[in-house]
């Protein structure tokens, strides 16, 4: 029997902003409570992180309505400080996050492991979108 590969997306964003401060804006979970959202009418009230291989993560994602949310969370397999971070996701889907250091800039490249419920261009978008806030938030943080 045969698998398939899941489908591979990827976003990114050059950061004018130095590596330690993207670092800390990623993974401090006061810094992701306020850029962790991939439109206006959502937020992250809650977010919890414990960064270092083995350790797990958590953010609440919620409609600022309180009609929906959910949970996202996952288990770190990599984190090299400044340069990588990697994660399963509970459902087993993998995300990989490079953080290229380009002096008073960073680039952040982020890679996951499509779902396969909603279409792959909105999966990317969405998570682009979240991108954009992370960029938005750190350069004026």
């Amino acid at each position: 029997m045969e698998t398939s590969q899941p489908t591979k997306v990827t976003v990114q964003a050059v950061i004018q902003a130095p590596i330690e401060q993207v670092w800390r804006c990623w993974t401090e979970p006061e810094h992701i409570t306020k850029w962790n959202q991939a439109s206006e009418d959502w937020h992250s009230p809650r977010a919890e992180n414990d960064l270092r291989v083995g350790g797990k993560f958590l953010t609440r994602m919620e409609a600022k309505d309180g009609s929906m949310g959910f949970d996202f969370g996952g288990v770190y397999d990599v984190v090299n400080r400044h340069e990588a971070i990697g994660y399963a996701m509970e459902d087993g889907r993998r995300v990989d996050i490079a953080f290229v250091d380009q002096g008073n800039e960073t680039k952040v490249i982020e890679t996951f492991d499509a779902e396969s419920s909603n279409p792959v261009e909105f999966q990317q978008a969405g998570w682009q979108a979240i991108m954009d806030n992370f960029k938005a938030y750190t350069e004026q943080n």
